[in-house]
């Protein structure tokens, strides 16, 4: 892709921008901002054969994430702002003197400024058979593409370096279905980042994941077989280690050479120095990120001062501001291999006098230390395993903390750990390290899509989102989010009236002003997604719905908290044949799963992983069983006792009605989950009044029970009629129903619900009874359609081979189990392994 403009520019003054990275995107939207691409003629030379990527989520492409998808570069910007980018095409030199700069492709562009923004190289240890095939570093999308097309014929893999990239190279190599090392020269994992408490804890929990780590050895040589291609390390302590192939990430160096040629003056251990407004010693000449030694005298390895100083340059060079570089904040919050990893501040203790306070849970990973003053002044913190306080704790690094810092390391049940609200930051403390935005610039705002829009917070690693969030005022519109200003049921009613069929559609049409064009957010994404789907809007996984749905309906069944999944396949009423029961117990024995009897008269399955569940599903569907839908907001399941067919005191037969109702609303979507009931007669053995909505048996038919919940806050249901007929029951069930999924907030229980709306249960017997809207019409046509329209998700889902994609535990290694879902033994069953919880706080 090579983007020219349509206008020509050449009689403009000429800004030339070596590389295209993050950094070098960020500079580009920089000028844009300040408006000096309007008036300036802007070249960039990029090396690489695509535009900017987001190269901090790199290995979120062995999840399934496409190169496309970590592009940086928004549709339209290069050519709404008249930038030339020419890509795979890298400058080869720089004439100071001539001011041009001569690319791979032999193409000469003179210029009036210049901007370096090269980035950095892979460090790769001067060992004996480094080039080997089977050689790779970790940098970009092309080593990735490589990895993982030689990984196909590898059994081993190993990783030289134990830091930030490394350990996403180990997790990478792992997930592509290697026996991985890890081999770190430090006497620790990310040694950089973390003290040794901490690296211990990360080791543990790498370890326990099946990696082996090799910490305080080097890599001495690479050897290879007859074939010229690797087989082994040898290691500084003459051990050898097997593997099929080897990943550099010892670190990276500056990009400086091209500065060297022409005579830039460049540092002692490398990059080209600049000064605190980032000009070169050629002051047409600037350095920016990875490539430029700061005024400091340091290189900046992280994206977050690479935006600083992008912003920099971009201010001199446009002149609107007088904007310095002199350092920047180190603080890091990333997962590695699931592994929840923050540092802050002096978080190696090394100001004088310091103070450390430490909790320690070596059985569950967990290790956290906070570094402060002997005045109290917080300096710093490593975090692992639960780095969730981070985001509070970051901002306040240079202040007194609000608590003492020991409540701010105890977990839950040990000391009552203080949880920091808003308040706790100064206006100035930085919550954004990414764009160096402040708690003042933040709430400032309205909205999380204005803050992102106006400041760009939230829109780097997207580490801070959470505390911005506290940090917002909550709408008083009685909107459902930051993104809408309408409620739910107003969207629902939007939906239904206009045939809204997509997220995107509703949002860009009915959304608040800063939010359309957006992706929305983690509130409105589910709830809206779940007005489309009970209105009849194609499967849930199908295109942009599956980008909406939580983590259950994204693979329609129940996570759980060792990464497995549980299974449920309806059986309506709580009946069952003695054939269809062998199925069950044929399948959980066959895939070793976890059999539990549930108190809605089901059988769970548990412990199955992601890759299975079609496999799975496919024997259950064969024997006549659908999906119970566990996992959704909707009906769960219609319970019953065994009525008048077997039982001395039964009037009815609870079991056929509890079946006919559970198939009428199977599927149905709603704010919440439904869970209902039929006894067959007073003494009321399967809890009706506790239900959603519940029958009982008459002597003379049914009553209809309404809003109970035997949940967290229990609620005994209403009476909405009595001695109903068959068919009344059922009409008036479908009123019901259709009423409040038309009607309720977000997340809203019947039993919160009926207390919540005005008029309570007088007014919705007025309602679904009496008709006094003229509603109910309408409301039983929307439940037919419902019914008319039910298909079993999982039987769906079997039948389309873009759906079954998705369900691997690797996008990269379909079929690969993912090695950190593990079981034990119990009571002739399995069980997840976890590690048992042992508490011991040192300070």
């Amino acid at each position: 892709m090579t983007e020219v403009p349509d206008v020509s520019t050449e009689h403009l003054p000429t800004l030339v921008v070596v590389g295209h990275g993050m950094v070098g995107q960020r500079f580009l939207e920089a000028l844009a901002e300040r408006g000096a691409t309007g008036r300036t003629r802007v070249v960039v030379l990029c090396e690489e054969p695509r535009p900017a990527y987001d190269r901090v989520h790199l290995t979120s492409y062995f999840q399934g994430t496409t190169p496309d998808e970590l592009g940086l570069v928004p549709d339209g910007f290069l050519r709404e702002h008249g930038i030339e980018l020419y890509v795979d095409d890298p400058a080869e030199s720089v004439d100071r003197a001539a001011r041009t700069v001569t690319a791979r492709s032999g193409r000469t562009f003179a210029y009036d400024t210049l901007v370096f923004a090269t980035g950095s190289y892979p460090f790769v240890p001067p060992v004996p058979g480094k080039d080997l095939p089977g050689c790779f570093v970790y940098r970009t999308i092309e080593d990735l593409l490589a990895i993982e097309a030689y990984a196909k014929t590898a059994t081993t893999g190993a990783v030289v370096g134990g830091g930030l990239l490394g350990l996403e190279a180990a997790g990478a190599l792992n997930g592509l279905r290697l026996n991985t090392h890890v081999v770190e020269f430090a006497p620790r994992l990310m040694p950089v980042q973390v003290d040794e408490g901490g690296g211990a804890a990360l080791l543990r929990t790498i370890e326990n994941m099946g990696l082996t780590v090799h910490t305080g050895v080097g890599t001495q040589e690479i050897t290879a077989d007859e074939e010229g291609r690797v087989n082994g390390m040898t290691l500084s302590d003459g051990s050898h280690l097997s593997t099929d192939l080897v990943v550099f990430s010892a670190g990276v160096r500056p990009r400086d050479q091209l500065a060297r040629d022409c005579g830039l003056a460049v540092g002692e251990r490398g990059g080209i120095v600049v000064d605190e407004r980032c000009r070169t010693s050629d002051p047409a000449v600037f350095a920016i990120g990875e490539c430029a030694l700061a005024a400091d005298g340091r290189v900046y390895g992280l994206v977050a001062p690479g935006y600083d100083m992008a912003e920099t340059a971009a201010d001199t060079i446009a002149a609107s501001a007088r904007r310095t570089f002199n350092g920047a904040d180190l603080s890091t919050k990333l997962k590695l291999l699931g592994v929840d990893v923050a540092s802050f501040g002096d978080a190696h203790g090394a100001a004088e006098g310091c103070l450390d306070v430490v909790y320690s849970d070596s059985r569950s990973g967990v290790y956290k230390k906070l570094v402060v003053s002997p005045d109290g002044v917080l300096l710093g913190g490593v975090l692992v395993g639960d780095a969730d306080a981070y985001g509070m704790l970051r901002p306040l690094t240079g202040h007194v903390p609000p608590v003492a810092p020991e409540q701010l390391v105890l977990p839950a049940g040990l000391g009552a750990p203080a949880v920091l609200g808003p308040d706790a930051l100064p206006d100035d403390a930085v919550v954004c390290s990414c764009h160096n935005v402040t708690k003042g610039a933040i709430t400032a705002c309205a909205s999380l899509a204005e803050v992102k829009k106006c400041t760009k917070a939230g829109t780097g690693c997207g580490g801070c989102v959470k505390t911005i969030e506290t940090l917002l005022p909550k709408s008083g519109d009685g909107g459902l989010c930051d993104c809408f200003a309408q409620s739910r049921k107003e969207l629902y009613e939007i939906a239904l009236a206009l045939r809204v069929e997509s997220f995107t559609e509703l949002l860009d049409g009915h959304g608040r002003e800063g939010a359309r064009g957006g992706e929305g957010c983690e509130v409105c994404k589910p709830a809206v997604a779940s007005i489309l789907a009970g209105l009849g809007h194609g499967h849930i996984l199908d295109g942009e719905q599956a980008a909406l749905q939580d983590t259950n309906d994204h693979f329609l069944a129940n996570l759980q908290r060792n990464g497995s999944y549980s299974i449920v396949p309806r059986i309506p009423g709580g009946e069952i044949t003695p054939d269809k029961l062998i199925v069950i117990g044929e399948v959980a024995r066959d895939f070793g799963l976890y059999t539990k009897i549930t108190g809605g008269q089901r059988i769970d399955l548990f412990g199955a992983r992601v890759d299975q569940l079609p496999v799975i599903w496919a024997r259950l569907v064969a024997a006549g069983f659908e999906s119970g839908h566990a996992y959704g907001k909707s009906l769960r399941t219609v319970k019953s006792c065994v009525g008048q067919t077997w039982c001395r005191y039964g009037v009815q037969d609870s079991v056929r009605m509890a079946i006919d109702l559970e198939l009428r609303y199977r599927g149905l979507r709603s704010p919440h989950k439904l869970k209902s009931a039929v006894s067959g007669c007073a003494r009321e053995c399967a809890e009706a009044q506790s239900k959603d909505f519940g029958v009982i048996a008459t002597a003379n038919g049914w009553n209809l029970y309404v809003g109970g919940n035997g949940g967290a806050s229990p609620r005994h249901a209403d009476l909405l009629a009595q001695d109903l007929t068959d068919d009344e029951l059922v009409r008036l069930i479908d009123r019901f129903l259709m009423f409040y999924i038309r009607t309720a907030d977000r997340l809203e229980r019947t039993s919160v619900w009926l207390e919540r709306i005005e008029g309570g249960l007088a007014h919705v017997r007025d309602v679904v009874v009496d008709d006094s809207l003229g509603i109910c019409a309408e409301l039983e046509a929307l439940m037919a359609a419902h019914v008319a329209g039910y298909r079993d998700e999982w039987a769906d889902t079997l039948d389309d081979p873009e759906r079954l994609a998705r369900f691997v535990s690797f996008v990269n290694a379909p079929g690969a189990p993912d090695p950190s879902v593990r079981f034990v033994a119990e009571r002739d069953q399995i069980k997840p392994e976890l590690p048992l919880l042992t508490l011991g706080a040192t300070r």
